[in-house]
C-alpha cells in the first residue's frame, strides 16, 4: 500500500499533457512542449558508465510534473528545470502532468502494454514485477555509479534493493516510507501518558488504548482498518512487527495462519470487544482514522509519517498535536516508496540525461526535493521524518537541514527517528492478499463471536489459490 493518497491508493485520473499555459511557462524555463527530437540527439559517449556530455542534445519526456493545482510544487519544478539547464543547456525536459495523482491502475497497465510510457516514468516499488513482465524498463545498472550519482553510497541499499531484479537495477528512488505508531499527543497527556514515549510493545499499546478510551466522549484508544484492502495491509504490518510473514520465502504459500497470526487476531478481538478501546464504528479504510485522530477522537494507529502533513494540509490539524514512535514489536516494519524508471529502448544519451535529471532533482542533499530552505519559503511542510533514504554524512546533513528549516516540532517524532526498524517489502500479489485479509480484520472487529481459527484458515486457502495462479 501507499502513503498519503499516493501510496495508499491510485485515485482515478486521466492522463493529460499540461495545459498550454503551463507548458508555455515551462518552455520559458527550459521545459518544452515540442514533440520527440527524433534523430537530433548527439552521439555522445559510447561508454554507459560515463556521465552525460553537457553538450549532448536530448529531449526527455518525464512523468508526474506537478499539476497547476499544486502551485508551490510546480514553481519548484520550473526552478529545478532552469537550474538543471544551466549545466545541461541542450537537454529539453518535456513534463507530463495529471490533474490528480500520478498513477492509476488501468492507465498504468495500458501504458505499459502499449509501450507508451514517457522516457522517465513514475512507479511504486511494488510495480517492478509488472514493469518487467511488460519489458518496460531499461537496465540502468551500468549507467548508475558514483560518477553519475555521487551520493550513491549513501542511499540505503534496502531502498535500492527494491528496484533490483536478478542483480540488475531498474530505477532510482524519489521517496520511501516505513510505518510506525502515530499518536495524538493531547489525548496521551489527558490520559496521563507520556507522549514522548509512545508504546513500544503490543501489550503496551493495549494498556494505553484502555486508558485513552476511558476518557469517554466517543474517544477510541487504538484504531484499525478493515476495508478497501487496508485491513489486510495493516494485518501484514502487525505480522512483520513481530517477526512473522504473510507469504513464505518461496512466494507460493500463505504464512499467516500460525500461532503468531492467531495471537495478533485475538489481541485485536480482545481490544475491540473486551476492552472496548477501539470504538464502535468499524469497516474503516484509509482516510477514516486520519479524520478521527485529527479531531481528537483517536489516540493512536499505525501509519507512515507523511500522514501528518496530509492531516495538517487537508484536514486543518496542527503539527503540534502529533507524535510518532517505531512500530510496536520492532522486529520489522512494512516499507515502500516511489521511484522513476527509464523506458527500455531509448538511446544511451537519453538514459544518461534521465539519470542526470533524477540525480539533480531527487538524489542530491540540499537541492531539488531536499532543498528544505526553499520548501519552507514556499509554504511546504518541512520536518516530516520521511522520505529519508540517506545514510552516513548525507543523512547527518539532511537531518540537520530538516531541523533548521522545520515548519513543525521535529522533536515530537524523535522516538521514531532515533529507533529505526528494518523495512520489509510488501508480499507478492499484495493487493489481492490484502483484499482477502480484509475479511479477517472485518470479522474480528465487527463480530463479537468471530471464529479466529476459521477466519485465518479460510483466508489461508484463498491466498494459496491466488499465489498458485502466479
Amino acid at each position: 500500500m501507499r502513503s498519503a493518497r499516493i501510496r495508499r491508493t491510485r485515485d482515478a485520473c486521466a492522463v493529460v499533457l499540461a495545459s498550454a499555459l503551463a507548458l508555455t511557462a515551462l518552455t520559458a524555463c527550459g521545459t518544452s512542449s515540442s514533440g520527440d527530437d527524433g534523430g537530433s540527439e548527439g552521439s555522445g559517449s559510447s561508454d554507459p558508465t560515463a556521465p552525460l556530455d553537457p553538450e549532448a542534445k536530448v529531449t526527455l519526456t518525464i512523468d508526474c510534473m506537478p499539476p497547476t493545482a499544486k502551485a508551490a510544487e510546480l514553481k519548484e519544478w520550473k526552478e529545478d528545470v532552469a537550474a538543471f539547464n544551466r549545466t545541461y543547456p541542450n537537454v529539453t525536459i518535456q513534463g507530463r502532468s495529471t490533474p490528480g495523482q500520478c498513477l492509476e491502475p488501468p492507465r498504468f497497465t495500458a501504458m505499459l502494454k502499449a509501450k507508451s510510457q514517457p522516457d522517465v516514468f513514475y512507479t511504486y516499488f511494488t510495480d517492478l514485477p509488472q514493469v518487467l513482465d511488460n519489458d518496460g524498463a531499461a537496465d540502468i545498472t551500468a549507467y548508475v555509479n558514483e560518477k553519475t550519482v555521487p551520493l550513491l553510497k549513501d542511499i540505503d541499499p534496502n531502498v535500492l534493493g527494491s528496484l533490483k531484479h536478478d542483480g540488475k537495477l531498474y530505477g532510482l528512488p524519489t521517496s520511501n516510507y516505513t510505518m510506525g505508531l502515530l499518536i495524538n499527543r493531547k489525548l496521551f497527556e489527558d490520559a496521563g501518558l507520556d507522549p514522548d514515549a509512545p508504546p513500544r510493545t503490543w501489550e503496551e499499546v493495549r494498556a494505553a488504548a484502555k486508558r485513552i478510551a476511558a476518557l469517554g466522549n466517543g474517544v477510541a484508544g487504538f484504531g484499525e482498518y478493515s476495508a478497501g484492502n487496508t485491513g489486510g495491509w495493516h494485518f501484514t504490518a502487525q505480522m512483520y512487527s513481530l517477526g512473522g510473514d504473510v507469504v513464505d520465502a518461496s512466494g507460493e504459500r500463505a504464512a499467516f495462519n500460525t500461532d503468531l497470526g492467531r495471537r495478533i487476531a485475538r489481541n485485536l478481538h480482545a481490544m475491540r470487544w473486551e476492552d472496548d478501546s477501539m470504538g464502535k464504528t468499524q469497516l474503516l479504510q484509509w482516510g477514516d482514522l486520519q479524520k478521527q485522530i485529527a479531531t481528537d477522537k483517536l489516540g493512536m494507529f499505525l501509519a507512515a509519517p507523511d500522514d501528518i502533513a496530509y492531516m495538517v494540509q487537508q484536514l486543518g490539524a496542527k503539527y503540534e498535536n502529533f507524535g510518532m514512535g517505531p512500530i510496536p514489536g520492532g522486529k520489522a516494519t512494512l516499507a515502500g516508496g516511489n521511484n522513476y524508471m527509464i523506458k527500455k529502448g531509448i538511446s544511451g544519451d537519453r538514459i544518461k540525461a534521465a539519470i542526470a535529471w533524477l540525480n539533480f532533482k531527487n538524489l542530491t542533499v540540499g537541492k531539488g526535493q531536499f532543498d528544505w530552505a526553499r520548501a519552507k519559503a514556499d509554504g511546504l511542510p518541512v520536518g516530516v521524518p520521511q522520505p529519508n533514504f540517506w545514510l552516513n554524512d548525507s543523512k547527518a546533513k539532511d537531518d540537520a537541514a530538516r531541523v533548521e528549516h522545520a515548519t513543525m516540532p521535529v522533536a515530537n517524532f524523535r522516538t521514531f527517528m532515533d529507533n529505526p526498524v528494518p523495512g520489509k517489502a510488501e508480499p507478492p500479489k499484495a493487493q489481492e492478499v490484502y483484499k482477502i485479509l480484509d475479511n479477517v480484520m472485518s470479522g474480528i472487529l465487527t463480530n463479537k463471536d468471530a471464529d479466529v481459527d476459521k477466519l485465518l484458515a479460510t483466508a489461508e486457502s484463498q491466498v494459496n489459490q491466488i499465489l498458485a495462479a502466479r
